[in-house]
């Protein structure tokens, strides 16, 4: 047998690594012959074994107690290589090293509720603005012991693992669904009259004849007795609250805002004092609003409904399972 080397040239001879490959020869433009080398696929594995992984995956526990498989742990208890173990997984869509929060809301109006902020998101009533709003209760002015090294080549930015805390704030916020602005109010507190305050702060920046729709969580705070003889004004018949279901802050927009504030400015942040939190959130949000990006709803209530009725289909068969 005969290769092809990369200058042209022909010479005598291969490595056992390369007749372990299939070859294929074609013609260099000037006649001469050339091979191409095109690898052998991968082994494939003995019969039953991808089933065999699937089943222990979703059925068995590691060895140990440990809480989830790895690619090492599950091609021990199998026989096969980790590779093979992670191509089976990903093949599948398996992640057992990955956990996400769920639960189910118990709200017996769970239904009635989620129909009616999601057709608030989805059908925005005419003539009115609507508000997501909750409070970012707790936030802490964190200082660290030391300095932060600087970012270099092959290390990233550095920031001790403990830290000096110079108190806590309130941080309440409503966020225009349709132009993506958000109002926001530092406080000390979120009790009632904290909530009355920031309703007639929204209340101040919506002209009149325009109606106000706000979507809010089940906070004893937002139906305090100041707040509801407040709504039941005349002068409030504008004013709609949309409550939505216990247990389920997904379904309100402003939680996504509070995420872009952790992740971009509190969370890698360093705070000497209360106030240097107060003026870092503050900036913050101006920043966020000299740029504003709404956050576009799109799932459907059926939807939402039809994938709520699986999870707790599959909740009742694990619970039936485990009574039994």
């Amino acid at each position: 047998m005969r290769c092809h080397n990369p200058s042209g040239t022909i010479h005598g001879g291969c490595s056992p690594r390369l007749t372990a490959r299939h070859l294929r020869s074609t013609s260099t433009q000037d006649g001469r012959p050339k091979i191409n080398f095109v690898r052998n696929s991968k082994p494939s594995l003995p019969a039953g074994t991808v089933e065999r992984v699937l089943h222990v995956t979703a059925h068995e526990g590691p060895p140990g107690g440990a809480t989830h498989w790895t690619t090492r742990t599950m091609a021990a208890r199998i026989g096969i290589a980790k590779d093979s173990v992670a191509r089976i997984w990903a093949d599948h869509g398996l992640k057992p090293w990955k956990v996400d929060t769920f639960k189910i809301s118990n709200d017996p109006r769970f239904e009635e509720k989620l129909v009616d902020v999601v057709g608030v998101y989805l059908h925005p009533p005419a003539r009115a603005v609507v508000f997501s709003f909750d409070e970012k209760t707790q936030c802490q002015a964190l200082d660290r012991t030391q300095p932060s090294l600087p970012m270099k080549r092959g290390r990233a930015q550095t920031m001790t693992h403990d830290y000096k805390r110079h108190g806590t704030i309130d941080l309440f916020a409503a966020m225009n669904i349709g132009t993506g602005e958000v109002l926001t109010k530092l406080r000390k507190g979120h009790a009632g009259a904290d909530v009355l305050r920031f309703f007639k702060q929204i209340d101040r920046n919506v002209p009149r004849g325009l109606g106000v729709h706000v979507v809010l969580d089940n906070l004893s705070a937002h139906t305090a007795p100041e707040v509801t003889k407040w709504l039941a004004h005349k002068d409030r018949r504008r004013w709609h609250l949309h409550f939505t279901p216990t247990s389920s802050s997904w379904l309100n927009v402003v939680e996504r805002w509070f995420k872009e504030l952790t992740d971009k400015r509190l969370r890698r942040g360093v705070f000497t004092s209360l106030e240097d939190l107060k003026q870092a959130i503050t900036a913050w949000a101006e920043h966020w609003n000299t740029d504003p990006k709404p956050f576009v709803w799109k799932a459907t209530a059926e939807d939402i409904i039809a994938k709520v009725q699986r999870g707790r289909t599959t909740l009742h068969q694990i619970k039936t399972q485990t009574d039994h």
